[in-house]
Order: structure tokens, then C-alpha cells, then sequence
């Protein structure tokens, strides 16, 4: 797919996004923001998926690591037609499918319910194993926050893909620099994450997590190591695409207010 087209794709999951987290009067536009690209080139061009076929088992698997990211999830799995788009604006409803983390049990598409911060990557590591043994050659996808990376599980499972040399394994860390509570320097500084992987052994890789062309190349050259799980460290931007959302940590976790989502969706170009 050229670019002007995932431009057009990731765009359209932002308005999705923007409209989600109003409707629901909660949940965490910064990061699901900054992950849309990545997750837009993946579910477009990068994975084998097929949303008539949402279980075929040679299909590639991603896990939301960052699980409190789902309405980038929904909004890929909506725009690529596991579902209606206009589903997420039941998002965190009672009854709807689609909850404030994904479930593998309600929502076609998602391989794996994840909430629980490292435990995403650790499952992926699993289903990397399990494709070995099974003698499949599908690709298991990860994107994790960099807030997460203060978990202790998400080490043990780096530890574990590298033992394996889990080649079929590609992490994305979504490097925003934000989390919750502040700067992740501030927090608990997760510096320096390349070392860190490269210690483990890990094919570590760095790409700009807007721009296509560098994704496009950070995951071909991970699809190409042989031995070794890759991990891509994506330079990204908490809020991309809304300008007074960009950077700024207080979009973490809360909705915009009808004023906010109609400026917001005005330089989307969305609508109500």
C-alpha cells in the first residue's frame, strides 16, 4: 500500500480513536495516538491477517502489550472490517464488546486480552514458541509502551525470546517518553532501552514511528534476522495528529469534552 493511502488509513483510525474516547467519556487517547501509525502499517501491509478469517491459524498474531491503547486496536480492526467503525462509539459501554482492554473472547481480531502491563509481550514470546513447535511460520507482533518497560516481566520474557532464539518475535516499544504519572526519566527512567535489549541479546532496530518508510524498513530488516528476536524502538509523539493533545502527559487517560473532540476532529478532518 503506498503511503498517501496509510496516511489516509491512520488518519481515519485517529478519527476513530478521537470519536471512541468521547462517547465513552474515558479512556487513554495519548498513547493509542501515538501508536496509530505503527499499528496502521502493520494491520494494512505488514501482517497476514484476514478479518473473514479471523482465527485461520496461519495467520500472523499481534498483541497490545500496552493494552490501555485498545481504541487504536479497535480502530485498526474496525477500519481494516472486523467490524463497523461505527461500533466505537460504544467503547466502554456496559455491554459492548468493546471494553476498556481487549478481550480475545468478544472482539474478532484481537489474539490476546491484555491490561495487565507485561504480560502482552510475555504471551507473544509464548505464541512465538508455540508456532516452532507447531511448525508454522507465522510472525508474532508486540507493541509495548515505554512506561512499560519498568516491569520486571517484560525482562524475563526478553530473556526468554532471546534463549529461544525467537526470530519469528518483533516488538515494538513505543517510545513517547510519557506515562501517567510524568516523564518516564522522572518516573522511573527506562534509559538506555537499546543497551538494555542489546544485552539480551535482541536484534534492536530504531525507526521513526510516523514516517512509513522508516517503519516499513525497520521491519523488513527484522522479518530478514535469522536467530534472534527483533525489537524496534519507534520515536513517537504521545498524541500525535491533535495539536494540543501532542506531548503532553495530561492525555494520558482522560476523554476530550464535546468543544476539544470538535477542534480535534476539525484538524483530523472528522466529523461528529
Amino acid at each position: 500500500m503506498d503511503n498517501a493511502l496509510l496516511k489516509k488509513k491512520a488518519n481515519a483510525v485517529r478519527v476513530d480513536i478521537i470519536k471512541g474516547v468521547h462517547a465513552a467519556g474515558a479512556g487513554h487517547p495519548g498513547g493509542s495516538l501515538s501508536c496509530a501509525d505503527i499499528l496502521t502499517l502493520l494491520y494494512f501491509e505488514i501482517m497476514n491477517t484476514d478479518p473473514k478469517d479471523p482465527q485461520d491459524p496461519d495467520r500472523d498474531r499481534f498483541v497490545l502489550s500496552k493494552g490501555h491503547a485498545a481504541p487504536a486496536l479497535y480502530a485498526c480492526l474496525a477500519e481494516k472490517g472486523y467490524f463497523d467503525p461505527e461500533e466505537m462509539l460504544t467503547l466502554r459501554k456496559l455491554g459492548s464488546r468493546l471494553q476498556g482492554h481487549p478481550s480475545m473472547r468478544l472482539v474478532p481480531g484481537v489474539d490476546m486480552s491484555t491490561g495487565s502491563l507485561g504480560q502482552g509481550i510475555s504471551t507473544a514470546v509464548g505464541m512465538a514458541l508455540a508456532g516452532r513447535i507447531d511448525g508454522k511460520s507465522y510472525r508474532v507482533y508486540s507493541v509495548l509502551g515505554d512506561g512499560e518497560l519498568q516491569e520486571g516481566l517484560v525482562w524475563e520474557a526478553a530473556m526468554a525470546a532471546a534463549h529461544y532464539k525467537l526470530d519469528t518475535l518483533c516488538a515494538v516499544v513505543d517510545h513517547n517518553g510519557l506515562q501517567i504519572d510524568g516523564k518516564n526519566e522522572d518516573v522511573m527512567n527506562v534509559m538506555p532501552i537499546a543497551d538494555k535489549f542489546a544485552s539480551f541479546n535482541w536484534n534492536v532496530l530504531t525507526a521513526d514511528g510516523h514516517d512509513f518508510d522508516s517503519l516499513r524498513a525497520a521491519f523488513a530488516a527484522a522479518a530478514a534476522c535469522k536467530g534472534r528476536p527483533s525489537v524496534i524502538i519507534a520515536e513517537t509523539c504521545k498524541g500525535k495528529g491533535v495539536s494540543f493533545m501532542e506531548d503532553q502527559v495530561g492525555w494520558h487517560g482522560k476523554a476530550p469534552n464535546d468543544e476539544e473532540t470538535r477542534i480535534a476532529l476539525e484538524e483530523l478532518g472528522g466529523e461528529l
